[in-house]
């Protein structure tokens, strides 16, 4: 049997638009290979979180300034996102994503190797430019590669993916590091993407480029356009306030602790892998969720984001408890997260790279400021952290409402 990338049927079929009527690509591999992805890449932004206090005596500092690694590898993902997601759009998904995956290995093996903490912190500045190039090339890729009718349950599964991320890295991580030290953490990571590049040579498929006259400079002239647009505004701003919530929870676990779990390391692995389930459940819901249109979903995800912040702010000293509310906290981040991505792409049908470059930069600028915010309230003890995080989320409500208004309208 030949391959579906050199096999005639195939060799020029892959679709540039999803209007097109081509013969698409298999559904299972390609969510399947993008979700993996999307855990390993992204998730390369959360691994220091679970080791703040290791790095921080290897390096000669604090903890609280070892989150400077994390918020530098956020913003320089913020900012390849916005490269990345035109650059896709003018040379294709799976290109990109190759290209970036060899880079992103040379990135991840260097963290490794620093000696001291500004080191790390341009290190991992290069590491999160590099690993940005995933996810906008990604998610265009469902978008442009995958059935119409199997594009919500993509769509959900990777940004899910990426989401969970955040939770099974950060297990992933302390465990490896327990074993074998922080240092480790990185050099597993570089294997794991070195190896990655043959499952994405053999599952994705070339895409065929619109001949068009302005090129990348055309592709990148989208993004201020699509700024000028209020509504698509005030869904990148909800993202940011999604993302430093969801952020902020993670490092006050960390390095606030929770009064009934603080200081003991198996009680607070077992609250993050809490919201394991939650991550799988959202995906398998899918078909369910996508009952409800897109604008609906985003607003009512947000408000029961706000809702578990606010009550697990008042049960530090109840495990079970909080890790229920935290269990609910990521079902709804889950939630959200590919809602505000399919309004996107309604908004923006013709500048899809673009736009959602934009949202991954949100995303990470969100990402970027979390770590901050909580190592600025620290001194607000974990209830008043979450407490603060719950007002960010009401934001995040407020700025999603014009959508859903905008949806009724038509």
């Amino acid at each position: 049997m030949s391959h579906p990338v050199t096999s005639p049927r195939h060799s020029t079929a892959a679709p540039d638009t999803p209007d097109q009527p081509p013969s698409w690509a298999p559904a299972a591999p390609t969510i399947a290979l993008l979700t993996a992805l999307g855990v390993l890449m992204v998730g390369q932004m959360y691994t220091v979180l679970a080791l703040l206090h290791p790095m921080a005596t290897a390096l000669g500092t604090t903890p609280e300034q070892v989150t400077w690694t994390a918020t530098a590898f956020g913003f320089a993902y913020a900012v390849g996102f916005l490269l990345a997601g035109p650059l896709s759009d003018r040379y294709g998904s799976r290109a990109v994503i190759t290209a970036g995956l060899v880079v992103a290995t040379a990135a991840t093996l260097a963290v490794s190797a620093a000696p001291d903490l500004p080191t790390a912190i341009a290190l991992r500045s290069v590491q999160g430019l590099t690993a940005a190039t995933f996810a906008p090339s990604a998610l265009s890729y469902a978008v442009h590669h995958l059935a119409p009718q199997r594009r919500g349950t993509a769509l959900t599964c990777i940004t899910s993916g990426m989401f969970a991320a955040a939770v099974l890295l950060q297990i992933g991580a302390q465990a490896v590091a327990a074993g074998l030290g922080w240092r480790a953490v990185f050099w597993i990571g570089a294997s794991l993407m070195a190896l990655s590049l043959i499952p994405v040579r053999r599952v994705l498929r070339p895409t065929a480029h619109r001949a068009t006259g302005g090129g990348l400079r055309q592709a990148f002239a989208a993004m201020p356009r699509l700024l000028r647009r209020p509504r698509l505004v005030a869904l990148y701003l909800s993202t940011v306030a999604l993302m430093s919530a969801f952020v902020a929870v993670y490092t006050a676990v960390a390095i606030a602790g929770p009064s009934g779990i603080a200081g003991n390391s198996s009680a607070i692995l077992a609250l993050r892998a809490s919201a394991l389930p939650a991550l799988v459940a959202v995906p398998v819901l899918a078909p369910v969720l996508q009952r409800l249109a897109a604008p609906l979903r985003a607003v009512l995800a947000f408000a029961l984001a706000a809702l578990a912040v606010a009550v697990g702010s008042f049960l530090g000293g109840h495990t079970v408890a909080l890790a229920f509310a935290l269990l609910l906290f990521v079902a709804a981040v889950a939630a959200a997260a590919p809602a505000v991505v399919e309004i996107i792409n309604s908004h923006a049908p013709h500048a899809r790279g673009a736009a959602v470059a934009l949202y991954g930069c949100s995303m990470f600028i969100g990402a970027s400021l979390g770590p901050q915010l909580t190592g600025a309230l620290t001194g607000l003890g974990f209830g008043g952290i979450l407490r603060i995080v719950a007002a960010a989320l009401v934001l995040g409500v407020l700025l999603a409402l014009p959508t859903l208004r905008h949806h009724r309208a038509d």
